[in-house]
């Protein structure tokens, strides 16, 4: 075997569009476990069961043997993979773009040595890297990156089999293969359902008359099920009882139920011009490639737009609007959870990408076309190609950089450490719940506590999950219409109170209004007393217990999203409380160590501790 031949064969350019984009990543990984749902989906993960609806049964068999690597904690290994997948999708960008550029390259491309065309796909590769929305994805567990890694397969199957049709040969199984993908990428996400007008107008638009060939239309679509079998995972797991077994997918009723996520029913909002334009701007060009970018993706349509290949900028629109109508028009998201459909955009954002780097290649062709032949400045056009990714990569560095983000897990083992042997406590929002999930599952810290999410009282099949603690509970005896949050919790409450210590959570204690307890503030926790217990009582020794790596002023960790924010402010909120409770109580010295700490995790928190001070006569 002629290894040395081999390695001459290889293409720098192509490996440099997946290892310098995974050397990125995986320098601002994030060490563990993060907020929103990325405890959910490591425990998912880890135990091989089912993330929240529709499952994800693709994402979590892909990054399942990565938990097995030798590195790290079960968290950063799942982040491993998706770094992985991360990169992998900005080697798409460098293969699409290079084979829509095949055709291209003339007589001026030549001159240059053929490199023209791979350092414009490299140079979109590297800035789809760099983007606020990708890399946002790459560093911890989301599976959107492996999706659009497969959006980009499909999208050079279906560009495989018009070229060889268009040559006379027949080759179908470039589009079952593209059919099977895009039904077992359904099981990374369902929205690559939208890059189906798309992969269709590819075919179509190389002769009409191919959408009366039935029976390979049959076959396609029985390649796309047996993808699709993929979600068969829920089924056989749930069987298996795993850790995370959202849904409870044992039946053909609970497995509807679970795919067409009717666990999450929303009140879509009356719409107006601002609510639709910040729907619209979910999706924002500029913002992810800068002006630019916006530029350069214009001249790359616009540059097909007069050649043959018209029917690309046609694909790119028609994907544009299946997306636009869908997540903006069909879903109409409430305003303040629009940041929640940002992330369903990557494969659009990838075939952007694509267009940049062809628009790059358009203008370096027209400019490079009015300059003398063999002149020097030719040579010279290619040096600033990488500019766009290296101020792409300036601007959205330090604002991705999760190497030291420590919060989520921190915050999750505080909450843990506040606790005493056997208790139960309540959580409310999800990015409270799922860090303590991964850390008590997975990482197996504490499993002596029971700590049901409130939110979730109201399945049975959540109830199912937790036997010991709702074993003969009454939460089963109340009809579906009259179970709400609130009640269940009450109910429930009531039933464990007699039994075991109870606790709640910063968020449950400022969601639900417990008029028949007393709240006793423990840290970042409350717990339930009864009416007759003495008011004046706090245990302030747990603050000793905490770690606060990234919430102080002096940190150095810099990343702060939505969730990572609220923590903070918690934070703050309880010190503050604390501060003044200690004041209440006479112990001057400790409320003003309190309320001091309260100014350097959250300045909103400092502004309320200094009128607390100043009302105590403390300077």
């Amino acid at each position: 075997m002629n290894l040395s031949g081999t390695f001459r064969r290889l293409d720098p350019f192509s490996i440099a569009a997946f290892i310098v984009p995974l050397f990125i990543y995986l320098l601002t990984l994030a060490p563990t476990v993060t907020f929103f749902d990325s405890g959910e989906f490591i425990t998912a993960i880890a135990s091989l069961g089912t993330a929240h609806s529709p499952g994800y049964p693709l994402f979590i068999n892909y990054a399942k043997p990565f938990t097995f690597l030798p590195l790290g904690s079960i968290a950063f290994r799942v982040n491993v993979a998706t770094a992985i997948s991360a990169a992998s999708a900005c080697y798409g960008v460098f293969f699409l773009t290079l084979y829509l550029l095949k055709d291209e390259q003339g007589a001026w491309e030549a001159r240059l040595g053929r490199l023209s065309a791979r350092l414009c796909a490299l140079s979109a590769a590297l800035t789809f890297a760099c983007t606020a929305r990708l890399w946002l994805q790459s560093n911890h567990d989301k599976p959107y990156p492996l999706l659009a890694f497969i959006s980009a397969i499909v999208f050079w199957l279906m560009l495989l089999w018009r070229e060889s049709y268009l040559e006379g040969r027949e080759r179908p199984s470039y589009v079952y293969l593209g059919a099977f993908l895009v039904g077992l990428a359904t099981g990374a996400h369902q929205i690559i359902v939208l890059m189906i007008p798309t992969y269709a107008w590819l075919l179509i638009s190389a002769d009409r008359r191919v959408v009366f060939r039935v029976k390979e239309f049959l076959i396609a679509f029985a390649f796309g099920f047996l993808g699709f079998g993929i979600h068969l995972h829920l089924v056989v797991r749930a069987l298996q009882k795993p850790l995370l077994n959202w849904g409870d997918s044992k039946n053909l009723t609970q497995f509807l139920w679970n795919l067409l996520r009717k666990g999450y029913p929303v009140e879509k909002p009356p719409r107006d011009l601002g609510l639709l334009w910040a729907q619209v701007n979910a999706f924002n060009i500029p913002y992810e490639f800068t002006i630019v970018g916006m530029v350069l993706l214009v001249a790359g349509l616009a540059g097909f737009a007069v050649t043959r290949k018209r029917y690309l900028v046609f694909g790119y629109l028609i994907a544009l609007a299946s997306f636009l109508l869908v997540i903006v028009g069909y879903f109409n998201t409430p305003g303040e959870l629009i940041f929640l459909t940002e992330e369903f955009f990557t494969p659009l954002y990838l075939l952007s990408a694509v267009f940049i780097g062809v628009g790059l290649f358009v203008v370096l062709r027209e400019v490079g076309s009015h300059l003398p032949e063999r002149s020097a400045v030719r040579g010279a056009l290619l040096l600033p190609l990488f500019a766009l990714p290296v101020a792409v990569c300036a601007m959205n560095y330090r604002e991705n950089d999760q190497h030291q983000n420590y919060i989520a897990f921190d915050y999750a083992s505080n909450t843990l450490r506040s606790l005493p042997q056997n208790a139960v406590m309540y959580t409310w929002g999800d990015s409270g719940a799922f860090p303590l999930w991964y850390l008590q599952g997975v990482e197996r810290m504490r499993e002596d506590l029971a700590l049901p999410h409130t939110p979730h009282l109201v399945f049975d099949w959540y109830l199912d999950s937790m036997p010991v603690l709702f074993r003969g509970s009454r939460l089963y005896t109340l009809p579906m219409d009259q179970r709400y949050p609130e009640n269940t919790l009450f109910l429930s409450v009531m039933e464990q109170y007699a039994k075991r210590p109870v606790y709640i959570d910063f968020s449950t204690r400022y969601s639900v209004a417990f008029q028949n307890f007393q709240l006793h503030q423990r840290g970042i926790i409350y717990r339930l007393d009864p009416p007759d217990f003495p008011s004046a009582t706090l245990d302030s020794d747990v603050w000793g217990l905490y770690s606060t790596r990234g919430i102080l002023g002096g940190s150095d960790m810099f990343f702060r999203d939505l969730d990572t924010g609220k923590a903070i402010l918690i934070y703050g909120a309880a010190l503050v409380e604390s501060g003044e409770t200690l004041l209440k109580l006479g112990e001057k010295e400790a409320g003003t160590r309190a309320l001091d700490l309260a100014g350097r995790v959250s300045p909103e928190a400092g502004q309320q501790a200094l009128q607390i001070l100043r009302s105590y006569g403390v300077r």
